[in-house]
């Protein structure tokens, strides 16, 4: 069946080759004409071998010979061309493929199709080995290993490898989004987007990973997925020797050694080293929290806080420790509890050589060096170096007691002081002594014993 099919393609390009012969030849007759017409010229005017020809008769021949197009006014040196060219404007397609009936208006693009039935790709890449169809297609490809980018965008300089990347990437510029959804009014730049967009409406994910049948929207999503069962991390740190799945975290990661914030808040000074912070970030300013929680009334700025919440509710924990049997809700939380089996602190301070297991403990310990002070609060000109510290700090202004005792109705502003009032209630002694085993309720009465009797 397979060896009539190509016999079937072989015919149709014998038959496209006559037909390319026949306008060739309708190009040859004409050319040849215009030499004879040229060579009657130069024996009027005497012109001699090798001399050129004067430049009056140039100027007469080719305004003789040119064929200009009665729709757009471009001018052909022959017939063919002009024919071939008004196939543009009147959307004649003479060239049709037997195989799945697709039309071309030229022969050779009808050519370079068949090479997708029969699988013919003659253009071969001498660094890889990938071959393709066409020898532009084989052009582009080479810039990836000459590392060439010829699409340069005027607005910002960035270059790109394909144009179709450059016209994408102009519509940051512009701030574009023509595509919207007909269901919910998002916008989006591109219509590959909007598509990808729609089917969270439709709830379509037709693309299945076979390993552990798990759904998804896109193909790439579903590729991406897969690295997970394979180990596939191919994009390293230049830094350290951490690896990564995709080349956009192993962007984001470097920015940790680099110290890049490329994203800015447009209403105060802070900067973020993604662009999904950022957009969090200025929920805060805005007041915006799009995201509601489905088992109670609380809303969030990102879908991510509020899958996160609903397992509160919910009591997923799906990430699971690969040392001990412990169970987590958050990957983060997993990865930051593994780190107490492996030793690992990644972190370092640029100031001292303390090390860190947590970003967020090398961030709060580095403001000791700094003596930043970000958090600032609403009613007064108290700074404080934590946002748990200002945000306890400002219940002294608004009286706020959310903490209330569960045995009595008292109420404190901070969940330590509930915990120490509480020990009231249950006759708690958690602080003992090692010199002679004495209890006590608060760490202090433990630190004046100690200090009194043992000192």
């Amino acid at each position: 069946m397979k060896s009539v099919k190509t016999q079937f393609i072989k015919e149709d390009r014998e038959k496209m080759r006559h037909t390319e012969d026949t306008e060739e030849q309708t190009e040859l007759i004409e050319h040849n004409e215009e030499r004879e017409e040229f060579s009657e010229s130069e024996k009027k005017n005497h012109v001699r071998y090798g001399e050129k020809p004067i430049q009056k008769d140039l100027k007469k021949r080719k305004k003789k010979k040119s064929f200009p197009c009665i729709q757009c006014g471009k001018s052909f040196t022959s017939k063919a061309l002009l024919k071939r060219h008004m196939r543009v404007h009147t959307g004649e397609k003479p060239f049709t493929c037997n195989l799945c009936g697709k039309s071309f208006s030229q022969s050779a693009h009808l050519q370079l199709h068949m090479n997708i039935h029969t699988g013919e790709k003659p253009h071969t890449c001498d660094q890889c080995g990938k071959s393709f169809s066409q020898s532009s297609s084989l052009k582009v490809h080479m810039n990836i290993h000459t590392g060439e980018k010829p699409h340069t965008c005027d607005q910002c300089g960035k270059t790109f490898l394909w144009y179709s990347s450059l016209t994408k990437h102009l519509k940051l510029h512009a701030k574009e989004k023509p595509h919207s959804c007909h269901l919910c009014g998002k916008s989006f730049r591109l219509k590959e987007y909007l598509k990808a967009h729609q089917k969270k409406h439709t709830g379509v994910r037709e693309y299945m990973c076979f390993e552990c049948e798990k759904t998804f929207i896109s193909a790439s999503s579903l590729k991406l997925h897969e690295k997970i069962h394979t180990g596939e991390k191919p994009y390293k740190c230049s830094h350290c020797d951490k690896r990564f799945i995709v080349s956009s975290y192993l962007k984001k990661h470097e920015r940790i050694h680099t110290g890049v914030k490329p994203f800015k808040c447009s209403h105060c000074d802070e900067r973020f080293i993604q662009s999904g912070n950022l957009k969090t970030h200025e929920m805060i300013h805005t007041g915006e929290k799009p995201y509601k929680c489905s088992h109670c009334e609380k809303r969030f700025n990102g879908s991510s806080l509020l899958k996160r919440h609903e397992r509160i509710h919910t009591g997923e924990k799906p990430y699971k420790c690969s040392h001990c049997e412990k169970r987590f809700s958050l990957s983060s939380h997993l990865k930051r509890h593994e780190r107490i089996h492996t030793g690992e602190k990644p972190y370092k301070c640029l100031h001292c050589e303390k090390r860190f297991s947590v970003s967020s403990h090398l961030k709060r310990h580095e403001m000791i060096h700094t003596g930043e002070k970000p958090y600032k609060c609403s009613h007064c000109d108290d700074r404080f170096s934590r946002s748990g510290y200002l945000k306890t700090h400002e219940r002294i202004h608004t009286g706020e007691k959310p903490y209330k005792c569960s045995h009595c109705d008292r109420r404190f502003s901070v969940s330590s002081h509930l915990k120490r009032h509480e020990r009231i209630h249950t006759g708690e002694k958690p602080y003992h002594c090692t010199a002679c085993g004495k209890c006590f309720k608060q760490s202090s009465s433990l630190l004046n014993h100690t200090k009194n009797k043992h000192s």
